[in-house]
C-alpha cells in the first residue's frame, strides 16, 4: 500500500499525448476557439493503479439531483483517507457522463492533473459548422500545445522514438528489463518493484516507460486480464456499467 510520500507520484505531469483539448467557446468569425485541456477518467484511473495498486483505491457515488458526488479513498499507512467532490450531467451520455467527471475532480483534491488549472487556455485555429446562424466547433487546425504559453516542442526524434533515452546505467537496466519480460504477471511485479523509480524519472524517460507498459499490457491482454489497470478492469468499472 503507499505510503505518504508515495502519494507525491500523483502530482506527476502526463505525457502530453494524453491531454485532450475541449473547445469552451468561439471567437465571432469561427476561425479560432478557447482550448481546455483535460484527461480522460482511464487516464485516472491508470495513475491510481500505478501509484497506490489496484487494491488500495476505491470510489463511491451518489446522486444528488442532476449532482453527482464522487468519493475517491486510497488506503495510506493501513488506513482509508477519503476525498470527494462533484459534477453535473454533461452533454454525452449523462450519467455516465457525471460519473467520469465527477471522478476527475475528486482525483485533482489528490494532486491528479492538478497542473492542468495552471495552463492558461489558448485561442487556437479550428475548424467549424454553421447551423441556423449559430457556428459549431468541429476540430482543431493546429496542435493546441504550440499556443500555451511557454510550451516547447519536443525535439522530432524524441517525438518518433519510443526508446527511452538512456542518461545512466540504472535507466539502461530498468529498460532492458521491461523489454525482456513476457508475461502479464511478470510485467505487474516489475511495475510494483519500479513504478517510484520510473515516475520519478525526466520526462523523456517517463513517457517511454509508461508507453512500454501500456504496449505490454496490450500484447498479454488475450492471455491475463489479470495486470492493474487492464482493458478488462476498464470495462468492470462502474463507471462502464450499461
Amino acid at each position: 500500500m503507499p505510503t505518504t510520500n508515495d502519494l507525491k507520484m500523483l502530482f506527476a505531469e502526463f505525457p502530453r499525448e494524453a491531454i485532450s483539448w475541449r473547445a469552451q467557446t468561439l471567437t465571432k468569425d469561427g476561425s479560432k476557439a478557447l482550448a481546455l485541456a483535460y484527461i480522460d477518467a482511464r487516464d485516472v484511473m491508470d495513475r491510481l493503479d500505478d501509484v497506490c495498486g489496484s487494491e488500495n483505491w476505491q470510489d463511491r457515488y451518489e446522486f444528488h439531483g442532476s449532482r453527482t458526488i464522487c468519493y475517491l479513498s486510497i488506503k495510506i499507512d493501513g488506513e482509508w483517507i477519503t476525498k470527494a467532490d462533484g459534477a453535473g450531467d454533461s452533454d454525452v451520455e449523462a450519467e455516465k457522463g457525471a460519473i467520469s467527471d465527477a471522478l476527475k475532480r475528486a482525483a485533482v483534491k489528490w494532486g491528479i492533473g492538478r497542473y492542468l488549472y495552471s495552463i492558461v487556455s489558448p485561442w487556437v485555429p479550428c475548424e467549424f459548422s454553421e447551423h441556423g446562424g449559430k457556428k459549431h466547433w468541429k476540430g482543431w487546425a493546429a496542435d493546441p500545445w504550440k499556443f500555451v504559453r511557454g510550451h516547447t516542442p519536443a525535439p522530432q526524434s524524441q517525438q518518433k522514438q519510443p526508446e527511452a533515452p538512456v542518461t545512466n546505467p540504472a535507466i539502461e537496466s530498468l529498460w532492458v528489463e521491461i523489454n525482456a519480460i513476457s508475461s502479464s504477471r511478470g510485467l505487474e511485479l516489475f511495475w510494483k518493484d519500479n513504478v517510484k523509480t520510473i515516475l520519478g524519472l525526466d520526462q523523456a524517460n517517463r513517457k517511454s516507460f509508461v508507453e512500454k507498459k501500456d504496449e505490454l499490457k496490450e500484447k498479454f491482454a488475450s492471455s491475463s486480464g489479470s495486470f492493474p489497470g487492464s482493458d478488462q478492469d476498464a470495462r468492470n468499472h462502474p463507471m462502464n456499467a450499461g
